[in-house]
């Protein structure tokens, strides 16, 4: 097999059927040999009954369907470890990640690359995409200590080498360009057109992009906890200073009457700073919780057209 193609399915019944189309119209360019991964993520759609009918005409399509919906990335996980290609390629399912830049990464990836990721450079999304996925992107590089382009997603050509090297890792928490990142191999990079959303909207709205940010963070930094240690050592120097001046200033009788006022702001100030650090610390622990409960990253109900 020399192409897998695996793309998270949510919500995108009336969009299968041309992203197929596509597909197939431009890997039968490439090879005879390829496979299209459609993972359906439990939508509230037909989506199921979509890529059933497509899998009972053409073999070249397989499908896998989550017990229940566990979330994009999880879904490229089932699709990555059923992808047999030499090269697999993981796009997302609304045709924003055009099916005619294939060739082209595919052409990359021959020259000695084994991952070849999509840049776009001119992003077709709303204002208020743009301006959310800036604040996400920038945060997130920020709080891990490395740089997110939000210009690059998951869209891309990867060698059965990375891929094999991404299946060991089965940590609790998902998220396949830091998985990426992670391991490591030969990189490189072209600028790809991004496409219009076929139909429908985004799923990701403020309250997953907030979730998804904090699970990220949790699961791959400890840059809060160090900053707050920072924080602390910086409240310490200063509660010593004002210590030492209060105190100079007690015995050159310069304090007649205690402050009530700065009594209680630093009482308020220390109760809410300590809440908000055993809550942080609580976080981390409920991360490790789900993490020793070792349970499967995701769990497959129906798989279509796979030899077993």
């Amino acid at each position: 097999m020399e192409i897998s193609i695996v793309s998270p399915v949510y919500n995108a019944e009336k969009i299968i059927p041309e992203l197929v189309l596509r597909l197939n119209d431009v890997l039968k360019e490439i090879s005879n040999q390829y496979e299209i991964i459609l993972v359906e993520d439990c939508g509230s759609d037909n989506s199921w009954d979509v890529i059933k009918e497509i899998c009972s005409e053409n073999k070249n399509i397989k499908g896998i369907k989550l017990s229940r919906n566990f979330g994009q990335h999880y879904a490229i996980t089932a699709g990555l470890d059923n992808a047999v290609g030499k090269w697999v390629i993981v796009m997302d399912c609304d045709l924003q990640d055009r099916p005619e830049e294939i060739p082209a990464l595919y052409k990359k990836a021959l020259e000695g690359n084994e991952i070849v990721l999509a840049r776009r450079l001119n992003r077709t999304d709303g204002t208020l995409k743009k301006m959310s996925s800036t604040i996400f992107y920038g945060t997130l590089s920020y709080l891990t200590g490395t740089f997110q382009d939000p210009s690059v997603a998951n869209f891309g050509i990867y060698s059965h080498k990375v891929i094999n090297a991404l299946k060991l890792l089965r940590e609790p928490i998902r998220y396949f360009p830091t998985m990426v990142k992670w391991v490591g191999f030969k990189k490189t990079f072209i600028n790809v057109e991004h496409g219009n959303r076929f139909e429908g909207a985004t799923s990701y709205n403020w309250k997953k992009l907030f979730k998804l940010g904090l699970d990220i963070i949790l699961a791959n930094s400890d840059k809060p906890i160090r900053l707050i240690v920072k924080t602390g050592l910086l409240i310490s120097l200063a509660s010593f200073t004002i210590g030492i001046i209060f105190l100079i200033k007690y015995f050159l009788h310069q304090i007649t009457v205690p402050g009530f006022t700065s009594l209680m702001v630093s009482i308020w100030f220390i109760g809410g700073l300590i809440l908000f650090v055993l809550g942080l610390i609580g976080l981390y622990i409920g991360k490790i919780f789900e993490g020793v409960k070792n349970r499967p990253i995701y769990i497959t109900d129906l798989k279509l057209n796979f030899n077993s």
